[in-house]
């Protein structure tokens, strides 16, 4: 069945579940090479709130759809699906195998069904609108707008995250369709890949752990004094790039508006919550093979042979 499509290995998880090892691991394992499904990665100068893997990490494997837009420049799903697409071509010219490895599921999701964004062309104008009335009203007054219109979409998405909330409100006003319904059909949609969609998870409290000391590590790192920097260069808490988990809570600091404790805690919270709200995409989506690490005594090694073996069963390596 599969003979004639072309490999693609998805690497996936919710943050902080430890995709970036497991990832370098398997790429060098299979020879492929990497892009990244993650929607803040692609920044320029936003690499410690992000948990950006850096050149010294990356162990000489190409990775594709990092540092690329700086943080003014729009990026999207429509977009991220464009720049995947032209990667993978040139992963495949090279003989390689591509490799999707981050967390935005719906980005993932873009990618391996091949979504069709067609209709969702020339919606500048009411997009300036809804953005204009985040600035007067809040993100959650778009949020409420959204969940009006289209509350099984709304369900899966942070009220804060602007950048889906007016994605769908544009695909509502384009088509009079609700964005929800679009994608449901879509992903009944056969992938035009030979594929293996990989998800990692962890004990909910060990990933919970997890998330609370990388957001400590991330302010001991310099997070506040990257978000100093970004403002320095004109950057704004109200671009869609500054509505990034602890980008949009320092701004908030940086203003007077909370206490760095405050803030910490805060960012761990929305952390732990995305996480859960990853969690459940994943969940949603169809032909996934789940790694436990409970099931391999946390054993990165032994799932790296899981993952092998499932690849050869399926005839990608």
């Amino acid at each position: 069945m599969n003979e004639n499509k072309r490999p693609l290995v998805i690497l996936t998880g919710p943050t902080a579940v430890g995709k970036t090892a497991l990832s370098i691991g398997l790429a060098k394992r299979i020879n492929g090479e990497i892009i990244s499904a993650d929607s803040m990665q692609v920044y320029r100068h936003m690499d410690i709130g992000t948990a950006k893997i850096m050149p010294d990490e990356m162990a000489g494997v190409k990775h594709y759809l990092i540092d690329e837009y700086e943080p003014d420049e729009e990026f999207n799903v429509t977009i991220f699906q464009k720049k995947a697409k032209q990667a993978m071509e040139e992963i495949y010219s090279g003989g390689k195998i591509p490799i999707v490895v981050g967390g935005t599921g719906f980005y993932i999701q873009a990618l391996l069904y091949d979504i069709d964004f067609s209709s969702e062309d020339n919606t500048d104008g009411y997009r300036k609108h809804l953005h204009k009335l985040a600035v007067k009203n809040g993100n959650e007054y778009i949020y409420n707008m959204l969940k009006e219109i289209d509350p099984e979409y709304a369900a899966g998405i942070h009220a804060n995250n602007l950048k889906r909330a007016v994605r769908a409100l544009e695909f509502y006003h384009e088509t009079g369709n609700k964005l929800s319904s679009h994608n449901d059909a879509q992903q009944k949609k056969q992938s035009p890949y030979n594929f293996v969609y990989f998800v990692l998870n962890n004990d909910r409290k060990i990933l919970y752990d997890r998330i609370d000391e990388r957001v400590h590590k991330m302010f001991e790192n310099g997070l506040v004094r990257e978000v100093e920097a970004l403002k320095a260069l004109g950057y704004t808490k109200d671009m869609v790039s500054m509505q990034g988990i602890g980008y949009k809570e320092v701004f908030e600091y940086l203003e007077g508006g909370m206490s760095l404790e405050d803030v910490i805690l805060l960012v761990q919270k929305d952390t732990r919550h995305f996480a859960k709200r990853q969690l459940t995409w994943f969940r949603r989506e169809k032909e996934v093979a789940w790694l436990n690490y409970q099931d391999y005594d946390n054993n990165q090694a032994a799932m790296l042979e899981s993952m092998t073996e499932q690849l050869k069963n399926r005839n990608i390596i």
